[in-house]
């Protein structure tokens, strides 16, 4: 008879244990999904403000509206994009158990540096062997070839006079250069290109140099859009299109793209856009 009961008492404990791993499951998955809604809530949220000051920046745009308040919008929309990245990524680091991460990453990883996303692929992470992450690990291999901290890599091309140049000719020679990854054909570059041009305007005189490393195939349309986009700094191809030597010596598998060199051929930072451009080379030659 004890015997009945003992075998009675530990099949009751056990199905207790059971069961409050049962309710803790589903506790669990209640607040995982809780969380998650309250992220997409947030995103989606960041993405209607976007979509509102994009609309009213075409708007003035399409009626030639003032130039100021168009730059204005173009700051807000660069803001709102800076906390959609920031928001992601603080959910990713904060969430490597959650699967959720893994269909973040197949879409936002280009929206994160070197740091971000060596911290986000996490070999720990449940969600690190999922395949949907195959271009991101890709794309962690190709910013590790350009990250801060490494010396720059060597290139051997021609120049637009068919001159074979070397990119050493003009980094580690005491100057800040930007190397720019670009071409003709790319109009995401071409929109991208006033602003490298004000960068040279501002500061080469003070010791800031570029070179133009085109993924152009044709050396026509090279040379017509160098002129046209009034790019008068040192040009190199070796006009191999996405064959060229840069897509595996620095990674580069999307244009436009660059890395600032400091002066003695250190990497110093990669993938400056934009006014993040102009402001980082204000705070270098503030020093």
């Amino acid at each position: 008879m004890k015997k009945i009961l003992t075998i009675a008492a530990a099949m009751l404990i056990t199905m207790s244990a059971c069961k409050a791993q049962n309710e803790k499951k589903i506790n669990d998955e209640a607040d995982l999904k809780a969380k998650n809604e309250a992220f997409e809530q947030q995103m989606q949220a960041l993405e209607n403000t976007l979509t509102n000051v994009y609309n009213e920046w075409k708007q003035l745009k399409t009626f030639d509206g003032d130039e100021k308040q168009l730059k204005q919008l173009e700051h807000e929309m660069d803001s709102i994009e800076a906390e959609k990245t920031k928001a992601l990524f603080i959910f990713c680091l904060e969430n490597k158990d959650n699967m959720l991460v893994a269909d973040i990453l197949e879409k936002a990883f280009y929206g994160f540096n070197y740091d971000e996303l060596n911290q986000l692929l996490d070999p720990k992470a449940a969600y690190y062997d999922s395949p949907k992450l195959r271009q991101a690990k890709a794309h962690l291999i190709a910013l590790g070839k350009r990250r801060p901290g490494i010396m720059f890599a060597e290139l051997t091309m021609d120049d637009m006079e068919g001159k074979t140049v070397k990119l050493s000719d003009y980094v580690g020679k005491g100057k800040y250069v930007l190397v720019d990854f670009w071409a003709s054909w790319c109009g995401p570059c071409r929109m991208e290109m006033p602003t490298v041009v004000k960068s040279y305007e501002l500061y080469h005189a003070k010791g800031y140099d570029i070179v133009g490393i085109s993924f152009d195939k044709e050396a026509d349309a090279w040379k017509k859009a160098v002129k046209e986009l009034k790019m008068s700094w040192h040009q190199m191809s070796d006009l191999k299109g996405w064959g060229s030597a840069a897509h595996d010596v620095y990674g580069v598998n999307s244009i436009p793209s660059n890395i600032l060199i400091d002066p003695n051929g250190k990497i110093i930072a990669s993938d400056l856009r934009g006014e993040n451009l102009i402001n980082t080379l204000e705070k270098l030659f503030q020093k």
